[in-house]
C-alpha cells in the first residue's frame, strides 16, 4: 500500500469521525495535515516489508526445479523436481537484526520450505514427492510447506552468538559447507535425487530404497542421509565463536539429548584458497519422531549413535583448478534391533571426491566443470539390518556443469550420476533377506541412472 493510498483510507476515516462528531471535528488545529503525514509515515515504517524503526526485516531464500531424467535397468522416465530438503531446496526465509550497542546485536530467522515435488521422496511408483521435511514433522502428512527453523540470536563481536531455537546443530552440513566450487547444490554426497527410488535385483524390486544404503540407522529416530546425519533442524542452544584468523567454533544441546560440536578454518595462502570443517554430533533421544524405532530402542538398551564428519577444498584462485574431499563415520551403539539386546548394525562410513576447473568461459559468469566420486559402506537402515543384511556398499559416481548468470542471481546446470552397490545377506537367527527380495551371500543391485537439467534464482 502506498503513501496515497494510505493517507486516503486515513482521511476516510477522520471524515466519518467528523460526521459523528461534529462539533469536536471543528476544534482540529492548523497542524493537522502535518501530523497526518507524520503518522502514515510511522505507519509505513512498521509494514512487514521492511520491519519496524528497531529491527530490520529481509526476506530471500530461492527457487530450484529441474528436469530429471532416471532409468532403474528396467524402467525410465522423466520428473519435474525441487533439488531436495533442508535449505538445499526452494525455501523463504524471514531475518531480521536490532543493534544494541556498539558491541551487542539481537536478531531472528524464521525459514519455511516450500516444495512441491521434493527430489528426496519420488521413485519409480511415485512422481509426486511431498516434502520430506514436513513428512518427519507430522509423522507422514503430505505437503507443501514446511517449517524448517524459527529462532533469535543474541551476538557480540567480541564473545560471539547465542541461539535459541529451531534450528541446525553446530554439526549440521559442515562437512559440506567448505565446498566453495559452486556445484553444492548439485553435487554432494547426500541421496538427494535417488533416496526414494526403490533398488532392483534381478531384475525385480528389493524391499527397499537407495537411500536406505545411505542412512544414518536410527540417528535422531528418523534415519537421515549418510554423510549428514545431524541434518535434521532441532530445538536446542546454539553457541558460535567470533571468527579468528580464520578459525571458528560451534557447540550445540538440545532434545533429549542431542549435542554437537564443530570447527572451521577458512583463508587464502599465494592465491591458493583452503577452507575446512570438522565436527561430531550425538544422540540418545528416544523421544524423536521414529517411534516404533524409539520404542524398540528404549526395549533393547536405548539409542546411543554419534557421528563424525570432515570436509575440506583447495582452490588455485588464478587457474581455477579445485578439490573437494569429505569422510563421515558412524559410532553406533544403537540396541534397537529385533535381533535382540546387544546386538547393533556395524558403524557405517563414507568419502566423497570431487575435482574440476572454474572458468570465465561467457560473460555472463563463472562456469564450473567437475567431477565426482563417492562411496558408503554399511551405512544401511536397522530394518535391513533385522532382514538379514550384515554388509552392504554403495557408489556414485558423475560429471556435471554449472553455469553462473550473474545479473539474475542464477545458477543453471546440467549433470549425470551413476549408482552401482552390493549387499551381503547372511543366515540370522531372526530375520531373513528372502523378505527384502534378496539370496543369501553377495547380491549386486542393477544400476542407477540420472540427468539433471535444472536452475535456480536467488532472492
Amino acid at each position: 500500500m502506498n503513501k496515497y493510498s494510505l493517507s486516503a483510507l486515513l482521511a476516510a476515516g477522520l471524515m466519518a469521525g467528523s460526521f459523528a462528531t461534529g462539533a469536536q471535528a471543528a476544534d482540529l488545529g492548523g497542524d493537522c495535515c502535518a501530523d497526518l503525514e507524520e503518522r502514515v509515515a510511522e505507519l509505513e515504517a512498521t509494514t512487514a516489508r521492511k520491519g519496524n524503526r528497531k529491527v530490520s526485516l529481509t526476506v530471500s531464500g530461492f527457487v530450484a526445479q529441474q528436469v530429471l531424467i532416471w532409468d532403474d535397468g528396467e524402467e525410465s522416465n522423466v520428473y519435474i523436481t525441487d533439488t531436495g530438503s533442508v535449505s538445499i531446496g526452494t525455501h523463504f526465509a524471514f531475518s531480521g537484526k536490532a543493534q544494541i550497542n556498539s558491541e551487542w546485536s539481537a536478531g531472528f530467522l524464521i525459514k519455511i520450505e516450500a516444495m512441491n515435488n521434493d527430489s528426496l521422496t519420488v521413485g519409480q511408483n511415485s512422481d509426486e514427492g511431498p516434502n520430506a521435511m514436513l513428512l518427519v514433522q507430522s509423522g507422514g502428512t503430505a505437503g507443501v510447506l514446511g517449517l524448517e527453523s524459527a529462532y533469535w540470536f543474541l551476538k557480540s563481536e567480541r564473545i560471539g552468538r547465542v541461539s535459541v531455537g529451531q534450528q541446525s546443530s553446530a554439526a549440521d552440513n559442515q562437512a559440506i559447507l567448505p565446498d566453495g566450487s559452486g556445484s553444492l547444490v548439485q553435487a554432494n554426497y547426500v541421496l538427494y535425487d535417488v533416496n526414494g527410488f526403490t533398488t532392483r535385483a534381478n531384475g525385480v524390486y528389493t524391499g527397499f530404497s537407495w537411500g536406505n544404503l545411505g542412512n544414518c540407522q536410527a540417528y535422531d529416530g528418523y534415519g537421515g542421509a549418510f554423510g549428514d546425519c545431524d541434518g535434521f533442524p532441532n530445538n536446542s542452544v546454539r553457541y558460535d565463536t567470533p571468527t579468528f584468523a580464520g578459525f571458528g567454533a560451534s557447540a550445540s544441546w538440545g532434545e533429549d539429548d542431542q549435542w554437537a560440536v564443530s570447527g572451521r578454518y577458512a583463508g587464502e595462502f599465494s592465491g591458493i584458497k583452503i577452507a575446512g570443517a570438522i565436527a561430531y554430533s550425538h544422540s540418545s533421544d528416544e523421544n524423536g519422531v521414529g517411534l516404533a524405532t524409539m520404542l524398540n530402542a528404549r526395549a533393547n538398551g536405548g539409542l546411543d549413535v554419534g557421528h563424525f564428519q570432515l570436509g575440506g577444498y583447495v582452490e588455485h584462485t588464478s587457474s581455477g583448478l579445485f578439490f573437494y574431499g569429505a569422510y563421515a563415520t558412524a559410532d553406533n551403539e544403537t540396541t534397537a534391533s529385533f535381533r535382540g539386546a546387544g546386538q547393533t548394525n556395524p558403524d557405517g562410513d563414507m568419502f566423497y571426491l570431487k575435482a574440476g576447473l572454474k572458468r570465465k568461459v561467457f560473460a555472463i559468469g563463472s562456469t564450473t566443470f567437475y567431477g565426482e566420486y563417492g562411496q558408503k559402506d554399511d551405512a544401511f537402515t536397522a530394518g535391513m539390518y533385522d532382514a538379514g543384511v550384515n554388509n552392504t556398499e554403495l557408489d556414485h559416481y558423475g560429471v556435471g556443469i554449472v553455469q553462473n548468470v550473474d545479473a539474475a542471481a542464477m545458477q543453471l546446470w546440467v549433470a549425470w550420476r551413476h549408482y552401482d552397490g552390493d549387499v551381503n545377506c547372511l543366515d540370522q537367527a531372526v530375520g531373513s533377506c528372502a523378505g527384502i527380495g534378496l539370496g543369501q551371500g553377495t547380491n549386486s543391485l542393477e544400476d542407477f541412472d540420472l540427468v539433471k537439467i535444472g536452475g535456480l534464482i536467488n532472492f
